[in-house]
């Protein structure tokens, strides 16, 4: 009997490479990765690639989101705004957020989940990030949801998975391993794309949650702080 379809948008990023992992469980694969300007664009791609081509996907899709790079306000999409330094512990939102990413993310998404009729969009969001991501939050998963339900075609009755969203880093680093999860593929830093620099806040969540697990880090770094 044939499983039902999925769509995981996938950037290439550890977290979404254990959704992947946690979708594959239980659906078929359709994955989907965002070129949108980005520093790490190039390598983000080869870890989307690397990921679909171990996890044996199913489909596989790559679009063009330029316009998130036309609008900028991003240090990811402007290199003339210093993507903020790893502050682990603040409140506010660094300069890494890409306005309203997640929206544009889940919008591709679902528009391709309706053509092969993909029961679920599964997105690897985590809380530990909403702090400084205000679209990484549950409440915006729910709002996105009822947007689905009410925008979409009647029948198509897609669901938004967000699977990791109340894990802590180390909680994927540890689910990641317990599935087999090409983490050794993924790629989280926002700044270089030969060796992570370790001092932006995506390096510095991974390798805390990686830390915390006990495990190493199965990526290269300039250096390997101790992050707490």
């Amino acid at each position: 009997m044939r499983r039902e379809l999925a769509v995981v948008p996938a950037s290439g990023g550890m977290d979404s490479c254990v959704t992947v992992a946690l979708a594959a469980r239980e659906y078929s694969l359709a994955l989907l990765h965002l070129n949108y300007g980005q520093r790490t664009e190039t390598r983000e791609l080869q870890a989307f690639n690397d990921i679909a081509d171990f996890c044996q996907a199913e489909h596989r899709l790559v679009i063009s989101m330029e316009h998130l790079a036309s609008i900028g306000g991003s240090s990811l999409t402007d290199r003339s705004i210093p993507v903020s330094l790893a502050a682990l512990r603040s409140k506010g939102i660094p300069t890494s957020y890409v306005p309203f990413r997640n929206a544009n993310s889940l919008s591709a998404a679902v528009s391709w989940a309706e053509v092969p009729e993909a029961s679920a969009v599964s997105i690897g969001a985590a809380e530990e990030d909403s702090s400084g991501y205000p679209d990484c939050r549950r409440e915006f998963y729910r709002a996105f949801q009822e947007v689905v339900r009410v925008g979409t075609k009647p029948t198509s009755g897609i669901t938004i998975l967000t699977p990791v969203i109340g894990m802590q880093k180390d909680e994927i680093v540890r689910t990641g391993i317990a599935l087999g999860a090409p983490l050794h593929l993924s790629w989280s830093c926002y700044q270089r794309e030969d060796i992570g620099r370790a001092i932006c806040d995506s390096c510095a969540l991974r390798l805390r949650g990686f830390q915390r697990a006990g495990v190493e880090d199965p990526v290269q770094y300039e250096q390997r702080p101790l992050y707490t």
